[in-house]
């Protein structure tokens, strides 16, 4: 594992054989680094530490076995993602789930763990099945048909880790497995992008749940599935007729604008649910889209506010840790990658002139 993350760092770092040699003042050769690359030796604990150093990475990183595999889904296909952008997320995703099984390890005798869902493989014969997939973990989950309130704190109670970091441009999100060392289950983790709107991590939250279920040796374009997948769990058949008829010849701006805040999608993605359930026919979808959504593909109207849709249970972990003082303030820095203050902030409060001024 060392070898691998060693590999991943590099090319985060963006450094050739060569160049890291060079960067390391030569104190190991090129190839010494593709030996230990190559699992063939390991280093001096001086080269480790200067590694680290200059790669920019913890040393738990380089040497921690938290994180045996990752299994990404349709990773190598993404558009927009060269050989450094695939090495930047992968070392990004490993870097944070070895400091989310750390902390969970350091909490496992006060319930810490949360368990891996086995969320099966679900195989589809048409794309279409995505709406009875979503309709059958509704039922599974008890959610019943009211929207839900917030997809990220769904996903972590439900045992499934949840990512935010940059990602390329063209990606809002991936979904992969991660296998531990030693372990029978493998853990299913969700990344999303960090800069993309709340309407948008939402519905990538959604169509990213869809890749964990479905099979993939399912006859489907998976990704039209995963997105019927994700109308229909984020917006249920039943209850968006129930709010907006069973049947319209016509839509409105304001009343397009209050539903999509039910929901909290796109504007653009609710109008392409109406269309899939029936309630809008082609002719009024592409009228509303010719009058006043045109552009709604590219610019949301009326954007959600707040930053609700942003994944929390790692650091109530290490608070609770901090809190508990299993863990100390310099430990939680280290895991949270936060400076000191921030830090002493959460422990206890803001300042009194602070708290005053609010």
């Amino acid at each position: 594992m060392f070898g691998k993350h060693l590999q991943l760092a590099r090319k985060k770092a963006g450094y050739s054989l060569r160049g890291l040699s060079y960067a390391l003042d030569g104190e190991v050769t090129a190839q010494a680094i593709g030996k230990y690359e190559r699992g063939e030796m390991m280093p001096r604990s001086s080269v480790l530490i200067h590694l680290a150093s200059v790669l920019g990475v913890s040393l738990d990183y380089l040497l921690s076995e938290r994180v045996e595999a990752l299994k990404f889904f349709e990773f190598r296909k993404h558009s927009g993602m060269s050989a450094g952008d695939r090495a930047r997320v992968e070392a990004a995703v490993i870097d944070s789930l070895q400091r989310y099984f750390s902390i969970e390890e350091i909490l496992s005798g006060d319930s810490g763990i949360s368990k891996a869902p086995r969320l099966g493989n679900r195989w589809l014969g048409h794309e279409d099945d995505g709406e009875v997939l979503a309709q059958d973990l509704r039922r599974k989950w008890q959610l019943g048909i009211d929207p839900i309130p917030n997809m990220t704190a769904l996903l972590e109670d439900r045992g499934i880790k949840v990512l935010m970091i940059p990602l390329p441009d063209r990606v809002s999100g991936l979904t992969c497995f991660v296998y531990r060392p030693r372990r029978k289950t493998k853990v299913p983790v969700i990344v999303v992008n960090a800069v993309v709107s709340q309407e948008r991590r939402r519905f990538t939250l959604a169509h990213e749940l869809a890749h964990q279920l479905i099979d993939e040796t399912s006859p489907v374009d998976r990704e039209k599935a995963s997105d019927i997948f994700a109308g229909a769990f984020l917006m249920p058949k039943d209850h968006i007729m129930c709010a907006i008829g069973e049947q319209r010849k016509a839509l409105c701006y304001r009343e397009l604008i209050q539903i999509k805040r039910i929901y909290r999608v796109s504007a653009a993605m609710l109008l392409v649910r109406l269309r899939q359930v029936g309630i809008i026919n082609q002719s009024t979808f592409d009228y509303t889209f010719r009058t006043f959504a045109r552009g709604w593909r590219k610019r949301e109207p009326e954007s959600l506010k707040g930053n609700h849709e942003v994944p929390q249970r790692f650091e109530r972990l290490c608070y609770w840790a901090l809190a508990e003082k299993f863990i100390d303030l310099g430990k939680a820095c280290e895991l949270l990658q936060k400076p000191l203050a921030d830090i002493e902030k959460g422990l206890k409060g803001p300042a009194r002139g602070d708290a005053d001024s609010g």
